[in-house]
């Protein structure tokens, strides 16, 4: 896992980018075509922006997975991640294929139906965050290790649901709906690269547990740690707990 630290979230979010751009523009070029893994949030809002603007992707020739999405939730309201993707990304690019998870279906079967589509084959690259309670996609600690599944019907612990408050998503946590249907950390794991992108301070105290304490479910994206080619995108208000050797040096361009 290599962590690079920035001195502002757009700086960091323009570094993801080019980062995320030449993964696309060096497999299209070897294979002919992508697959991804995308995630959503309003941490991810800057990056996305930056990353549609790349120039010289073709986006035709990509193939999308979704993260996670809530169960129950219709498709037009704005907490909607298949509304997101589809206004921050797939409409934007004009996208060649993707995967949503419909949240307004039987949870079980859509996540059948989207673990079969993303088994056909490898993920070249994902693009994650971290969440305030250290939470990979919508597994909640304790995540599960172990399942080899791809998707998960997941139960959202009252951390996460207050985040989503937070973030101004909905207006209050029983708004929120208690169910998502979510990647399993496994699944993400055999991605062949991962970009994850984590600004602003409340994710401070999740990055530095993520970052430098044990790999546990507890701290579900701990297990980042493991994969041989991930890379954390932070900026100097979440990357404020880390020791100097997990930070490294404040860079203040994202060309570097």
């Amino acid at each position: 896992m290599h962590v690079k630290t920035y001195v502002d979230r757009k700086t960091m979010s323009r570094a993801a980018a080019r980062r995320a751009a030449q993964i696309l523009l060096d497999v299209i070029a070897a294979n002919g075509r992508a697959r991804i893994i995308a995630a959503t949030g309003a941490s991810q809002i800057e990056f996305l922006d930056a990353l549609v603007r790349a120039p010289g992707i073709d986006w035709t020739r990509v193939e999308m997975f979704h993260l996670d999405e809530y169960v129950g939730l219709p498709i037009d309201h704005p907490a909607s991640f298949r509304r997101y993707l589809l206004e921050r990304l797939i409409r934007p690019t004009g996208m060649g294929t993707y995967h949503l998870l419909d949240g307004g279906r039987d949870a079980l079967e859509v996540a059948d139906e989207a673990g079969r589509a993303i088994a056909s084959g490898a993920i070249d690259v994902a693009f994650v965050g971290i969440g305030e309670n250290g939470h990979l996609a919508f597994n909640d600690p304790p995540a599960d290790f172990t399942t080899e599944r791809p998707y998960l019907v997941v139960t959202l612990d009252d951390a996460c649901r207050r985040q989503q408050v937070g973030e101004g998503w909905f207006t209050s946590v029983e708004d929120v709906p208690a169910q998502a249907i979510s990647m399993s950390v496994a699944q993400i794991l055999k991605s062949r690269a991962i970009v994850c992108v984590v600004p602003d301070a409340r994710k401070a105290q999740a990055v530095q547990a993520c970052l430098e304490g044990a790999v546990s479910p507890t701290a579900p994206a701990s297990i980042l740690q493991t994969h041989p080619d991930t890379t954390v995108y932070l900026d100097r208000a979440s990357a404020a707990l880390l020791t100097p050797a997990t930070r490294g040096a404040v860079l203040e361009s994202d060309l570097t």
